[in-house]
């Protein structure tokens, strides 16, 4: 099972690592993790997409409401929400290949932020699905590198 959390922190030392800490110590996975400040600079949010059956994830989750640093914890798998990461890419490129890359690029609306003389790298942002198959289009024409940021995400609506 996958489930996605939201917590607001004190922005403090240490706070990330427990809590990491803690969702290993249950035997659930952590699939992305990401982390910064709220609006207000003493206050984190960290987004964890994590995989686990519920009793571990509920039992970590509970430990965790219980902390000092933490101020509010939610599950969003629950509730109505909306999700973004961030992709960069950077592909092998050759002449013969460049206006496939190119048109693959504008199908999912990626950003070219650098080239070389036999490479190109291009970022994207959207839900999972759509960095995914980005990525998937990208894989034949051979991948050199990749980061992702990992899901943020925030509930929808006026909650």
């Amino acid at each position: 099972m996958k489930r996605t959390l939201s917590a607001l922190a004190k922005n403090q030392p240490g706070v990330l690592a427990e809590l990491a800490s803690e969702f290993g110590k249950s035997g659930a996975n952590i699939l992305s993790l990401a982390a910064g400040e709220t609006e207000n600079p003493e206050v984190s949010r960290i987004v964890l997409r994590i995989e686990g059956d519920d009793t571990a994830i509920d039992a970590a989750e509970r430990y965790l409401d219980g902390l000092d640093a933490i101020i509010q914890i939610d599950d969003l798998s629950r509730k109505d929400f909306v999700d973004r990461e961030l992709v960069m890419v950077k592909v092998a490129m050759s002449p013969g290949n460049t206006s496939q890359l190119m048109q693959i690029f504008e199908v999912f609306r990626a950003n070219v932020i650098g080239m070389g003389q036999e490479s190109i790298t291009v970022e994207l942002s959207g839900d999972q699905e759509r960095i995914d198959g980005l990525i998937q289009m990208l894989v034949p024409y051979g991948i050199k590198s990749m980061c992702r940021s990992g899901m943020i995400a925030l509930k929808r609506g006026d909650e």
